[in-house]
């Protein structure tokens, strides 16, 4: 058996040698589900501003491609394609949560473009594996830098620093990379990782392209390797330069990289802990926007009922989520004041509720000052807040919700998923695309060739641009 002092190959041994066989028929469904919502997500992304914006910039600046940009008609090359598609995946806040943090917006494009790059056909089995593999090493990067909150409070977003590795193992899995190639992709990917909070002071559009670069990172990652390009191979070890002692050093948890590997995979398959997200919003905000909703249905609450919303909260909640700036979108979607006035005004959080004129309703804007959030030092940074409504008649009304629409625990029905996929996806395609895809997701396990799955995505028609 491997020692634990060989992390890069047990990983890689780990991507290179599970089977489509080994993985649960509930896990695939799982990654079917997480697949679709993932593509909705960025062929609707093309109508955002930095996906548009994104596309234009490299559409001047490089030749054309054969690589589909998702919702266009227009082609890059696969890094390029890999960029903006990740980028629009995110780029209206509805990806999937709870893997590196925003993993399926990651992984997706750079498995889309991997598939245009292999030389031999790709099974749906075969690609859908590829993509348990993605999801499962980023997030176990993550749990290696010690979880989501000290190293997001360490000013590293999780999404593009731990997500690249994601994206490199998908890719290279897709690509058929050797065990010793996978490792050399491992080993890039962690010189391309990176991305930082700091869009956090001032809601700038940096955020919506960390998906983007890490999907873009990983895929040139695998494909360096796959060109004969040597990567470092003690990454994950406690060296001078390496990736945990860098980016963790405070809080890394080395054994968590390579815990259950070796003796058989899948003992706790990561994806089974990722969340759909049902709300376009921070998925921070999700536990008190259903928590209100609780004590709207509950007590058949009105706008006109609530004199004040208080959220008791953990400390770093209220610093990610307590902005009040909703005058441009990024900053909005990240705010937990602007989401409440749009749950108790116009009874959901959707993609709608964050078009220009809805941030600028004055009712809106009034109903978020009436949001007060508190920092409570008894709650962990991973505990869910508490919401008291109180009402103009003298009510004080208090819910938690601990296990939030969308969670594993509390998935969103099958229904209200089917919806939100068509919905997204009809921003940009056809009504006769939009079944195509979401059938070809739901019949993936019995193709023998998936390379054309993102000739899917095109659009006949320019996006129609989000305002």
């Amino acid at each position: 058996m491997l020692s634990p002092a060989q992390p890069s190959r047990l990983l890689a041994r780990f991507i290179a040698g599970t089977r489509p066989a080994d993985l649960p028929d509930a896990l695939l469904l799982k990654a079917k589900r997480h697949t679709l919502d993932t593509l909705a997500c960025g062929v609707a992304g093309a109508c955002s501003a930095e996906g548009a914006a994104l596309l234009a910039t490299l559409l001047a600046s490089e030749p054309t491609g054969d690589q589909p940009v998702w919702g266009t008609a227009r082609r890059l090359g696969a890094r390029s394609a890999a960029l903006v598609n990740g980028t629009a995946c995110h780029a209206f806040e509805l990806d999937d949560t709870g893997g590196c943090d925003h993993s399926g917006a990651v992984v997706l494009p750079a498995a889309v473009a991997a598939l245009g790059l292999a030389d031999r056909p790709v099974s749906g089995l075969e690609f859908l594996t590829a993509v348990v593999l993605g999801y499962d090493v980023a997030r176990r990067v993550l749990e290696a830098c010690g979880a989501y909150r000290p190293h997001n409070e360490a000013g590293w977003h999780s999404t593009a620093t731990c997500g690249v590795f994601g994206a490199a193992a998908a890719a290279a899995r897709i690509l058929g990379l050797s065990e010793d190639a996978i490792i050399h992709a491992l080993g890039h990917a962690a010189s391309f990782s990176g991305g930082l909070w700091a869009f956090i002071h001032d809601g700038s559009q940096t955020k919506r392209i960390h998906t983007g670069r890490a999907a873009e990172g990983g895929l040139l990652a695998a494909l360096a390797a796959r060109g004969g390009l040597s990567g470092p191979s003690r990454v994950f070890e406690d060296v001078w330069g390496g990736f945990l002692r860098s980016f963790a050093p405070q809080s890394a948890v080395p054994d968590a990289l390579t815990v259950g590997l070796g003796e058989g995979w899948g003992e706790g398959w990561r994806l089974e802990r990722v969340a759909i997200k049902p709300h376009a919003s921070c998925r921070g905000t999700h536990s008190a926007i259903d928590a209100l909703g609780a004590l709207i249905h509950a007590h058949g609450l009105e706008a006109g009922d609530v004199e004040r919303i208080r959220v008791r909260a953990p400390a770093f909640l209220v610093g990610m989520c307590g902005g009040r700036d909703a005058s441009g979108l990024a900053a909005a979607q990240m705010s937990l004041p602007y989401a409440l006035a749009l749950r108790l005004r116009l009874g959901a959080v959707g993609l709608d509720g964050f078009r220009a004129e809805i941030r600028r309703d004055p009712a809106v804007l009034a109903m978020m000052e009436r949001v007060t959030l508190d920092s409570d030092p008894a709650l962990g940074g991973s505990e869910e807040p508490f919401v008291t409504v109180e009402t103009t008649d003298g009510r004080s009304l208090s819910h938690r919700v601990t296990d939030p629409l969308g969670s594993p625990t509390n998935p969103l029905p099958a229904a209200d998923h089917a919806l939100k996929v068509r919905r997204l996806a009809a921003m940009t395609l056809d009504a006769a695309a939009v079944e195509g895809l979401v059938a070809a997701i739901d019949g993936l396990d019995d193709e023998a060739d998936v390379r054309g799955l993102g000739e899917r995505l095109r659009a006949a028609a320019p996006p129609r641009p989000f305002r």
